[in-house]
């Protein structure tokens, strides 16, 4: 017997800290895991699927995110089923909104632009309540140079060494419409030290590992390791160059998806 299906857009966050990613995964906690689990509770019954606008890796954070709900048979409740998923969803994530949509919409497609931030600071080393927000690297990092080498991002790239383990066939021609480091007046905390800061990253989209391999490429040069010139070889289209200082995920976070 054929079964109606319906569709439903999720607006959601969660902290990455304790999961494996997003995508479920065996003998591993992720985030896609606790979720079908919670709706496999609250509406008892498996006719479901979640389809993600994207996938975040272990640690990394989402401040918003998007996720299809493809549910078979019967709606969701009409009234009182945001609240009752959230008082139900682990600490560490939060529906926002769920939005019916039609057969014709593609999560996958929907999102015109990503932000990302990477928060970190440096020197004296943080307090562990930290640890999930951002990363501390150890001794001096040139702030100035690195923000000078930030910029250099903006613009359509071949970011093929900003991308992780591609082959002949991977596009890595990209867009960066915004690539800056600030200080860091986002997310606050009484145990934060007193000056942090963010790398933001704005597109279309981004390829696996590329802004932790961003980052790392500015930790490099921040710490001396790199030069400015060696760096912005690194942008080079045809000049292959194997990066191989991937930044923390906790620091990362998605931080916004416009659809």
């Amino acid at each position: 017997m054929f079964e109606k299906r319906f569709y439903y857009l999720l607006k959601i966050q969660y902290l990455g800290f304790r999961y494996h990613g997003w995508q479920k995964q065996p003998d591993v906690l992720t985030v896609e895991r606790m979720m079908e689990r919670t709706f496999s509770y609250i509406l008892e019954r498996k006719n479901f699927k979640l389809l993600a606008a994207g996938r975040t890796d272990a640690k990394v954070s989402a401040n918003v995110a998007y996720v299809e709900l493809f549910l078979n048979d019967k709606p969701l409740p009409e009234n009182g089923f945001l609240e009752m998923l959230n008082a139900n969803l682990p600490q560490d994530i939060r529906c926002l909104e769920i939005t019916q949509v039609d057969k014709k919409f593609n999560v996958i497609d929907a999102p015109k632009r990503k932000e990302y931030i990477y928060v970190f600071s440096f020197g004296e080393k943080s307090h562990p309540f930290a640890a999930p927000f951002m990363i501390n690297i150890a001794g001096m990092l040139d702030i100035d140079l690195m923000k000078q080498a930030a910029r250099l991002f903006e613009g359509t790239h071949d970011f093929r060494n900003y991308t992780y383990k591609p082959n002949p066939e991977t596009q890595t021609i990209g867009t960066v419409e915004v690539a800056e480091i600030v200080l860091n007046d986002v997310y606050t905390a009484n145990f934060f030290p007193e000056e942090s800061f963010l790398f933001r990253v704005s597109g279309k989209g981004f390829k696996r590992h590329q802004i932790r391999l961003m980052m790392g490429a500015l930790f490099d040069l921040g710490q001396g390791n790199l030069t400015l010139d060696y760096f912005k070889s690194t942008l080079q289209e045809g000049n292959h160059i194997k990066l191989t200082r991937i930044a923390q995920a906790s620091g990362l976070i998605l931080q916004d998806v416009q659809i």
